[in-house]
């Protein structure tokens, strides 16, 4: 089975003004003459982490890596209850993303998202097509109503009722059939202690779903409050207005991109992403690789997605 590449630091960091008072924070890996590689990572809110970096072969890539909008080392930080988040939508993502390649003087490179990195990775690709060279999207989620109901509304508590109890726990009985809504009005409530046991409650239901097997560390750093509170506000934020995209969009204009090369990896047992979102944009995308993988669920370590994951980008890299 293929794993990681050994551990690798950037060669080169910075931080770029977006506008908005927003300062992205950015670093290179690899070999400065390599293909380069975008990742983007989950959430919206997750930020980075060292181990992306060693997706790629070291020795061919030029791996650029962000944090997006008020999360990981970019700001200001979402933990800030006073945080404005009107700036940071889909679109404002996306000229973020060219504003970096521009600065980084790349013409076009291979987009590798995760989860929500899938999300903003097919956006960006189908309004810049030009830019993509090639695709490896992981755990595959498009934002549409189902997809957001199957989390939030109905369809993973089914496999976690217990669960999903505390998930109900901090909203009024009255709230629990939009609970999308109910818990923007926590994340976004004046009194501090309010927003982080909410956030503490999002971030828990979320870890719990990432893995196919148990992981109490998972679940204790998703409720560790700087990071709680950034993806449970950008999610929250987001997911209460769709993504920003309209339904089905996503899906919809896969065509665009019959011409980029694309690889889709999908644990089948995804209880955040179900293997559905997957297989329907496999169908919609002309020319796309589905790797389904029998043992795995969510996250991008779980050995049979990693296996995949780095025998594709060595294929790429050639």
């Amino acid at each position: 089975m293929r794993t990681f590449y050994p551990e690798i630091e950037p060669y080169v960091t910075g931080v770029l003004p977006a506008g908005d008072g927003n300062e992205l924070y950015w670093e290179i890996s690899g070999n400065p003459e390599g293909k380069p590689v975008l990742f983007l990572h989950g959430g919206p809110g997750a930020g980075s982490r060292p181990t992306y970096r060693r997706l790629f072969d070291p020795a061919k890539y030029r791996v650029v890596v962000f944090d997006q909008r008020n999360c990981g080392r970019s700001r200001p930080h979402a933990v800030d209850g006073d945080v404005d988040l009107a700036a940071n939508t889909t679109a404002y993502l996306l000229d973020d993303i060219e504003l970096l390649r521009t600065h980084l003087g790349i013409d076009k490179w291979l987009v590798f998202g995760g989860s929500w990195g899938v999300t903003l990775g097919l956006a960006y690709a189908e309004t810049f097509p030009h830019r993509v060279s090639e695709m490896i999207f992981r755990g595959v989620f498009t934002a549409r109503r189902e997809e957001l109901d199957w989390i939030f509304q109905d369809g993973a508590n089914h496999l976690f009722p217990d669960r999903w109890e505390e998930f109900l726990a901090p909203l009024a009985p009255e709230d629990r059939g939009d609970t999308v809504r109910a818990y923007h009005q926590l994340l976004n409530h004046p009194d501090a202690e309010v927003r982080h046991r909410a956030a503490a409650a999002w971030g828990a239901w979320e870890g719990v779903l990432l893995t196919l097997l148990p992981s109490p560390e998972v679940v204790e750093s998703f409720t560790e409050p700087e990071f709680a509170a950034a993806i449970a506000r950008i999610e929250n934020h987001y997911f209460a207005s769709g993504a920003f995209l309209e339904e089905g969009q996503l899906i919809r204009d896969a065509g665009k991109l019959a011409d980029i090369p694309c690889v889709l990896i999908q644990g089948r047992y995804d209880a955040i992403c179900p293997a559905k979102t997957a297989w329907d944009l496999h169908r919609a995308l002309p020319g796309s690789e589905l790797i389904l993988v029998d043992d795995a669920g969510h996250a991008y370590d779980e050995p049979g997605i990693l296996h995949h994951t780095i025998e594709t980008t060595d294929r790429f890299a050639a």
